[in-house]
């Protein structure tokens, strides 16, 4: 693993070790900005890596560069997992969408940063980082996209490896889905994920992800339907007939992301529940 990792002029990457869900380890910071730079995901909680994250942003002012802020893309622990302590050592404030304050406590978020608005940061070439509210994943997840440049710091909407939970208690499925199709029409060249390596051609993953979810949707339906003659089942029965191609080790996280589904499909009208268990809705449609 290369740290710190040159992405494109005024765009650096450095990976720290992190809780994060496996098959990821690490999540990406990064540094935006020629000679003013926003860092993004104060991620690391583990002494080590947090030593290792700081010579890497101190050694910024040795290349004439100067940290105004550290912006956070959504409050998960392995985003956020050394925010308060970098912002302290390093003596910058930190910036958050205003959904994520009430999940950050004891982190000072100094400004709330809204959707459509622009941080403009000096340099030679300035940088001009259009914020983006994109909640799904996270009520409070944030995007940045510097149009000039064609790169988009996209947070946990996609990963370079893996892929993303939906957790219902915080999620939303439709949600999530609209904003993957809002980020596929920006016409990005590259996109930075938190987990993995960056992405060449966005829009196609983006696209591909859609497409995988809508995939498991209609297997769910599959599954509702088939337990239509029981009069409904569990989401635990459910669960090995929706997702028969993952493995079982697997099975926990998906039975988040398959109460997320049906979730959507309840408030569509496409399925129901009573007394814990789930069905096909009458007149639901395909």
């Amino acid at each position: 693993m290369i740290r710190p990792r040159a992405i494109a002029a005024g765009a650096e990457a450095f990976a720290a070790r992190t809780p994060t869900l496996p098959p990821a380890t690490h999540t990406n910071s990064y540094a935006l900005g020629g000679r003013e730079v926003l860092l993004v995901e104060p991620a690391t909680p583990y002494e080590d890596e947090r030593r290792a994250w700081l010579a890497w942003a101190r050694g910024l002012a040795g290349q004439g560069r100067s940290i105004v802020a550290i912006a956070v893309t959504h409050h998960h622990a392995d985003h956020v997992g050394g925010a308060r302590f970098f912002a302290a050592e390093l003596g910058v404030p930190i910036w958050a969408h205003a959904e994520a304050a009430p999940r950050l406590p004891g982190v000072p978020v100094a400004r709330r940063l809204s959707d459509g608005e622009v941080v403009r940061l000096d340099g030679p070439a300035p940088t001009a980082l259009r914020v983006l509210h994109t909640p799904g994943h996270a009520p409070d997840h944030l995007c940045f996209l510097d149009e000039a440049r064609g790169i988009l710091v996209c947070g946990d909407m996609v990963a370079g490896v893996g892929t993303i939970l939906i957790d219902p208690r915080e999620g939303d499925m439709a949600v999530y889905l609209a904003q993957l199709d809002r980020l596929a029409a920006l016409g990005a060249r590259v996109a930075l994920p938190a987990h993995g390596e960056p992405i060449d051609a966005p829009e196609a993953l983006f696209r591909r992800y859609v497409a995988h979810r809508h995939m498991r949707e209609q297997r769910v339906l599959e599954a509702l339907e088939a337990a239509a003659g029981e009069g409904g089942a569990s989401l635990e029965a459910l669960l090995p007939v929706a997702y028969a191609d993952t493995a079982p080790l697997a099975w926990p996280i998906a039975r988040l992301s398959l109460e997320a589904h049906l979730i959507k499909l309840e408030r569509e009208g496409r399925a129901a529940r009573r007394d814990g268990l789930w069905r096909r809705a009458a007149g639901g449609g395909a």
